[in-house]
């Protein structure tokens, strides 16, 4: 049986981290609201869920995945369930943990991004809080970015096994997680990442091993890779954007 995940039709948004997951281990699974409406599937299909009135476990917002009768909701929870069946998790239950805390700065980070373009409130437009967004937006470059990547630099530093993982000796859906962090803060930030190979070079290093691994390099050819665009949590609006100190 396919896995079924819910997230918003045309962003990658939080969805991204875990498509990311799925698609190295080449695993069955419908991206629902992509599907055509009337067939079970689309948003509707979504928000039927979200709106449900009887299930105890309705989640609250996307992304959720749909494991026959479960629904687990939030990032961080899904990818730790999946690690261990897609072989992207180590089997010790203590490491798990060890491996969900660095995905929780992950979701830290996602939140610090999102929030570079809605500072005031997100039912509020880009447009209707730009000048409060272009001060949250160089206080993220000037302070968080580093603080953010220095951390996981050192992470991969000090891994016992090597820098070429964040956790253990093989890949992991942290590993993944940084690999779409990188690329969306190069695609919202360009001025600003401009040297993130000198300045984190394991980083640097681990994104391009997950950029050549097959099923992800196939991932990223194809049509399921949404293109980051402004509806994203990773937005590219030029005067957020400034030169890195």
């Amino acid at each position: 049986m396919s896995y079924e995940l819910y997230y918003w039709d045309g962003i990658q948004g939080r969805g991204e981290f875990v498509r990311l997951a799925l698609e190295e281990a080449d695993a069955a699974y419908v991206d629902v609201c992509r599907g055509p409406v009337g067939k079970g599937q689309g948003t509707p299909a979504m928000m039927a869920i979200m709106d449900g009135k009887s299930d105890f476990n309705m989640p609250f917002a996307p992304p959720f995945l749909k494991d026959g009768s479960l629904i687990i909701p939030h990032v961080a929870n899904i990818l730790m369930y999946l690690g261990p069946t897609l072989g992207l998790a180590p089997k010790e239950e203590g490491q798990r943990h060890v491996l969900n805390g660095l995905q929780l700065t992950i979701t830290d980070l996602v939140a610090e991004v999102h929030d570079t373009h809605h500072p005031i409130a997100t039912s509020k437009y880009y447009k209707d809080q730009k000048e409060e967004a272009k001060a949250r937006a160089a206080e993220f470059v000037e302070n968080r970015i580093p603080k953010f990547l220095g951390y996981f630099e050192r992470v991969l530093q000090q891994n016992p096994h090597g820098p070429a993982h964040i956790f253990g000796d093989g890949l992991t859906y942290v590993d993944l997680s940084l690999f779409q962090v990188y690329e969306g803060l190069r695609y919202a930030f360009p001025r600003a990442t401009a040297h993130l190979d000198r300045r984190y070079p394991h980083l640097t290093a681990l994104h391009a091993a997950v950029m050549k691994r097959p099923n992800i390099a196939r991932y990223l050819r194809s049509d399921r890779r949404i293109p980051f665009n402004e509806d994203g949590i990773f937005r590219h609006y030029p005067e957020l954007d400034r030169d890195m100190a």
